[in-house]
């Protein structure tokens, strides 16, 4: 089968599109014919290097497919049966091995692209609006990169449970679409000062919570944007790392709260795995959340789908289809 592989972390360039074998399926495990994979950043923090990987390796994270074997020890699925899954490695291929447990059925009404291009965001965006900083109807919340496709997400879902949203873009179709997706008020920052008008839009107060995937560039106006014990949930780095940061500045900004949250740790088993899932496939089989794909790339592209996600080209969410 044909299979991406990365034998030293780097740039782009670093993937190769190989012919390997063929994977096959153990105890307590399926194999998958994949459709779809998803495209995100954990898979450029590991190509580069930012996240420690063993070499050689095939990244990719999350995919969607079809169940063509099933190891000893499975019971609860079947060859045939559609599946999608998040954080298990070796995506970027025709076919991967997928533990059982980690393997989330895909429900009639949403696609193979659907799926793949959901679960990590999706799930994301879930536990962000819901466990995280969880959003009452009374709350305005700050959500970067508003025409991405995680802030897509967390807009929609930041709605349905009755907050108000501010989202910051850069330019005037990424407004045109965050605002699609429901945000109530839009600033692109690189025209405003994020902070200023984020307590011009709240009356002086701030918002309940920033969701800011971003990192260095917007952690200092994610703090000063945030009301008294509010919550900056700082879930990616897409343009790098945070500096240290001293205690003291969680004090002066109103005893705010600062939590470097994981997707792995809101799916800590199968039963919240299966739980945040049904949520969020069942909100885009019923219509109810949107998922925009914003590209589509051969899996012989898949440096092309790097360089654009990391340089900001990009709205919604990238497939290797």
């Amino acid at each position: 089968m044909r299979a991406i592989v990365i034998e030293k972390q780097g740039g782009p360039e670093v993937m190769e599109l190989a012919e390997v074998a063929d994977p096959r399926p153990g105890p307590g495990e399926v194999l998958v014919d994949i459709e779809a994979r998803g495209v995100n950043f954990i898979d450029i923090y590991q190509r580069g290097g930012a996240y420690s990987v063993p070499t050689p390796f095939t990244p990719g994270v999350e995919a969607a497919g079809r169940i063509s074997a099933v190891g000893d020890g499975v019971e609860d699925l079947r060859v045939g049966q559609r599946v999608g899954w998040v954080m298990v490695p070796g995506g970027y291929a025709d076919r991967a091995v997928v533990p059982a447990e980690r393997a989330v059925p895909v429900p009639d009404g949403v696609t193979g692209e659907q799926a793949a291009a959901v679960l990590l965001q999706g799930l994301t965006a879930h536990y962000l609006t819901h466990s995280t900083a969880p959003v009452s109807p009374s709350d305005t919340v700050l959500v970067h990169a508003a025409a991405g496709g995680t802030g897509l997400l967390i807009t929609q879902l930041a709605k349905l449970r009755g907050g108000r949203v501010i989202g910051t873009v850069s330019t005037p179709e990424k407004e045109r679409l965050a605002r699609a997706a429901g945000a109530d008020e839009v600033i692109r920052y690189t025209e405003t000062d994020v902070a200023e008008a984020v307590r011009s839009l709240t009356d002086g107060v701030g918002v309940a919570a920033v969701y800011d995937g971003v990192g260095a560039d917007t952690f200092d106006a994610s703090l000063a944007s945030l009301r008294p014990r509010g919550v900056l949930a700082l879930f990616g780095q897409s343009s790098g790392a945070v500096a240290p940061v001293d205690p003291q500045r969680l004090n002066a900004a109103g005893s705010v709260y600062l939590t470097r949250p994981m997707l792995t740790h809101y799916l800590a088993d199968r039963a919240e795995l299966l739980d945040r899932a049904s949520d969020v496939l069942g909100l885009v089989a019923s219509g109810g959340l949107d998922v925009r794909i914003g590209g589509r790339y051969d899996l012989a592209d898949a440096a092309r789908a790097h360089e654009d996600l990391a340089g900001r080209r990009t709205t919604g969410k990238l497939l290797l289809v």
